[in-house]
C-alpha cells in the first residue's frame, strides 16, 4: 500500500533482551513488534508484514531454528529475511543449520550496537524500497484501471452511438472502425481495418482526397484542427448513404505523425424528411390558395345570383359549411381517401338530407380528396334544391342515392320521387354549375333527366375511387331542439375567442338570438380571470388561445357549474381530453347550429 509502515519483529523469551534490541533499533519510520515465544511470533506474522525478523536461537519449547523452519513452510512468511541472535559460540554445524533454516545473517551476544544498526539499516532501506515499489505498483494499477475504464466507456459510447467512428493514420490507412460504422454502412471491421481509405469502395475518390487534405494541412499550434462537411458514402449492397462527417486531426505519440478521427452521422432520412417537408409546405400553400380561390368564386357567383343579402347569406353560408365539413372529413383521414358514406352522413347531420326520406344503395368506397370536396358541394346543392323545389319539399317525397364502381371510377345516380311536377329550368344557375363541376369540369360526365315525376342526376367520376373493406357506420342524426324560442333570451354569455373578427361575428349571432355577451376574453390569462370571477349563465370557449391549451379554463367553468360549448376548427380529438363530451361547434360555424347548441347546453342548467 502507498502508506505501508516498515516493521521489524524481535523474538526472544527474555524481556530485557527485547527491550535492549528495541532501544538499539528505534528510529523514525520504523515500527518494532516484540514476541516472547514462537507461537506469539507466528500470530503476529499472520496479521502484519515485516521487513526483518530477529530470532533468538535458544528459546524454550520452540527454538529459533524450528521457528525459522515453520516460517519457511508458510507462503506468507517464506521470503521474510531472518537474522539469528545467539550468545553461543558459532561453530560450522550451527552456522550451517542456521543458513539451512533460512537465515541471512547472525548477530552474536553481547551485541555490538554498530554492527546491529548497520545490518538493520540495510533491511530498513530494503523495506523503504519495497514500500516505494509497492506504492508505484499500486499507482500504476490504479492508472491502468482508470485507463481501462475510460477505454471501456469510449468503446461503449462509440459502439452504442448512432454515430459511426472511423480512424485513419497519416497514410490514410483505416485503423479504427466502430460497431456504429458496421451498422451504418454494413461493412465489418475485419473487412475495413488495415486497408487504404481510397481502395475500400466506401468513399468516392474526391471525398477520400478531401479527407487526405485535412490531415495534410498545416497544424494549428493553438488547437487541433477540426473539420466538417457532407459526403455521400457507399454501404454494402451498393446503398448510397448521405452523411455529415466531422473530422479531428490529432498528433500521434511522437508528435511527428498525425491521425484523423471521423465522426459520421447518417442524414439520409433527415434530408428526405426536409425534402418531404418542403414538398408538403408547397402542397399546403397550393391547397390553401386553391381553397381560398374556390371560396372567392363561390362568394362572387352566389352574390351575382342572389336577390338580396339574406338570400346571399343563406346560400353562401351553406356552401361554405359544406366545404368546411368536407375538409374536416379529409383532415381526419390525413388527406387521403375518405369514405363516401361518411360524406353522405355529414349531409344528413347538417340537415341538407333527411335521414328517413333518403334511400341509399351502393358498395363501400373511398374517394380522393379532390372528388370529396367537389361531391360535398354537389350533394349540398342537390339536397338544397330538393328541399326548395323537389322531392323533399313535399310530404312523402324521397331521394334515392345509388352508386356503382366502374374500374377506378364511380357512377352516382340521384333520383327524386314523390315531389311536385318537375319544370325544366330555362337557365342554369350557379347551383347547377356546382353540380356539373362534380366530375372535375367534364360536362359530359354529369347529366340531368328532367322527368315529370322527379329529376334524375347521373354523375360519373373517371378516377380517384377505391373499394373499401367495410362501410363507414352512419352517424346519428342530430336531435331536434324543442321550443327554441325563449331559451337564450336574457342569458349572460362569456365569449372566449382569440380572433377579433370571429369574436365579433359570434357576438352578433349570440345577441341576435336574444342573449347578452357580457365579456370577451382573447388571451388565456384574461380567460382564466373571466371564467373564475364573472357571473354568467353560459360560455363559448375557443379550442385554444394563441396556441395555448384551454384545459384550465374548461376546469374553472366546470367548477363553477357554468355550461359551455367549444367553438373550434379542431376536431374533438384535439380538444381537452377530459371534456370530450362537451358540445362542439365547428369553424367556420353555422349560425343555426351555434344557436341550437347554446339552447341545448342552457336548458339542463335552467
Amino acid at each position: 500500500m502507498p502508506n505501508r509502515i516498515i516493521r521489524f519483529l524481535i523474538v526472544d523469551d527474555i524481556e530485557e533482551n527485547l527491550m535492549a534490541l528495541e532501544a538499539l533499533l528505534r528510529r523514525d519510520g520504523l515500527e518494532i513488534h516484540k514476541a516472547h515465544s514462537a507461537a506469539e511470533a507466528l500470530e503476529l506474522m499472520l496479521v502484519h508484514d515485516y521487513a526483518l525478523a530477529l530470532l533468538d536461537v535458544h528459546m524454550p519449547e520452540t527454538d529459533g531454528y524450528e521457528l525459522a523452519a515453520l516460517m519457511r513452510g508458510t507462503e506468507r512468511t517464506r521470503q521474510l529475511p531472518i537474522i539469528f541472535v545467539t550468545a553461543a559460540d558459532m561453530d560450522e554445524n550451527r552456522r550451517f543449520r542456521g543458513y539451512e533454516a533460512g537465515a541471512v545473517d547472525f548477530i552474536f551476544k553481547p551485541i555490538d550496537p554498530v554492527i546491529l544498526k548497520s545490518k538493520a539499516e540495510v533491511f530498513f532501506r530494503i523495506g523503504q524500497q519495497a514500500r516505494d515499489l509497492a506504492r508505484q505498483r499500486d499507482e500504476m494499477q490504479n492508472l491502468a484501471l482508470l485507463r481501462d475504464r475510460a477505454m471501456a466507456r469510449l468503446t461503449a459510447h462509440a459502439d452504442n452511438s448512432p454515430l459511426a467512428f472511423v480512424e485513419c493514420d497519416c497514410s490514410m490507412m483505416i485503423r479504427g472502425w466502430s460497431q456504429g460504422a458496421e451498422r451504418m454502412f454494413g461493412w465489418s471491421a475485419a473487412e475495413m481495418l488495415g486497408r487504404p481509405l481510397d481502395q475500400t469502395g466506401w468513399l468516392p475518390a474526391e471525398t477520400a482526397a478531401a479527407l487526405k487534405a485535412w490531415i495534410d494541412a498545416a497544424p494549428d499550434p493553438e488547437a487541433p484542427p477540426r473539420y466538417a462537411m457532407e459526403m455521400e458514402a457507399r454501404g454494402s449492397g451498393a446503398r448510397d448513404i448521405l452523411c455529415a462527417v466531422y473530422g479531428s486531426v490529432l498528433p500521434e505519440g511522437d508528435g511527428a505523425q498525425r491521425s484523423l478521427t471521423l465522426q459520421i452521422l447518417d442524414i439520409t432520412e433527415r434530408r428526405q424528411a426536409e425534402q418531404v417537408r418542403s414538398l408538403l409546405i408547397g402542397e399546403l400553400n397550393h391547397r390553401i390558395k386553391n381553397t381560398l380561390a374556390n371560396v372567392q368564386a363561390i362568394a362572387r357567383q352566389t352574390l351575382r345570383q342572389s336577390s338580396d343579402l339574406a338570400a346571399f347569406d343563406h346560400s353562401f353560408s351553406g356552401r361554405l359549411q359544406a366545404l368546411a365539413r368536407a375538409h374536416s372529413i379529409l383532415s381526419d383521414a390525413t388527406w387521403s381517401s375518405a369514405p363516401l358514406n361518411r360524406l353522405i352522413d355529414d349531409q344528413v347531420n347538417a340537415g341538407t338530407l333527411v335521414a328517413d326520406r333518403l334511400r341509399r344503395n351502393g358498395p363501400a368506397v373511398e374517394i380522393s380528396p379532390e372528388n370529396m370536396l367537389r361531391l360535398a358541394l354537389t350533394l349540398h346543392e342537390l339536397g338544397t334544391n330538393a328541399q326548395k323545389y323537389g322531392a323533399l319539399s313535399a310530404p312523402g317525397g324521397e331521394v334515392h342515392l345509388d352508386w356503382r364502381t366502374e374500374g377506378d371510377g364511380l357512377v352516382l345516380t340521384w333520383t327524386e320521387t314523390g315531389g311536385p311536377a318537375v319544370v325544366v329550368p330555362t337557365r342554369r344557375g350557379f347551383g347547377s354549375t356546382l353540380i356539373h363541376a362534380a366530375a372535375g369540369g367534364d360536362e359530359a360526365a354529369v347529366t340531368a333527366d328532367w322527368r315529370p315525376g322527379g329529376v334524375v342526376w347521373t354523375i360519373r367520376l373517371s378516377g380517384g375511387v377505391t373499394s373499401a373493406e367495410r362501410s363507414c357506420p352512419a352517424a346519428p342524426a342530430p336531435a331536434a331542439v324543442a321550443d327554441p324560442g325563449e331559451a337564450l333570451a336574457g342569458r349572460r354569455v362569456l365569449l372566449i375567442e382569440d380572433e377579433p373578427l370571429v369574436a365579433m361575428d359570434l357576438s352578433f349571432e349570440i345577441e341576435d338570438a336574444g342573449a347578452e355577451v357580457v365579456a370577451v376574453a382573447r388571451t388565456l390569462r384574461d380567460a382564466m380571470t373571466a371564467a373564475s370571477e364573472i357571473e354568467v349563465d353560459l360560455a363559448v370557449l375557443d379550442g385554444n388561445l394563441g396556441g395555448e391549451p384551454v384545459d384550465g379554463v374548461a376546469e374553472a367553468l366546470t367548477r363553477r357549474g357554468i355550461p359551455f360549448c367549444f367553438v373550434s376548427g379542431y376536431g374533438p380529438e384535439h380538444l381537452p381530453a377530459a371534456f370530450r363530451a362537451v358540445p362542439l361547434v365547428q369553424k367556420p360555424f353555422n349560425p343555426d347550429v351555434l344557436r341550437d347548441v347554446l339552447r341545448q347546453i342552457v336548458r339542463p342548467a335552467a
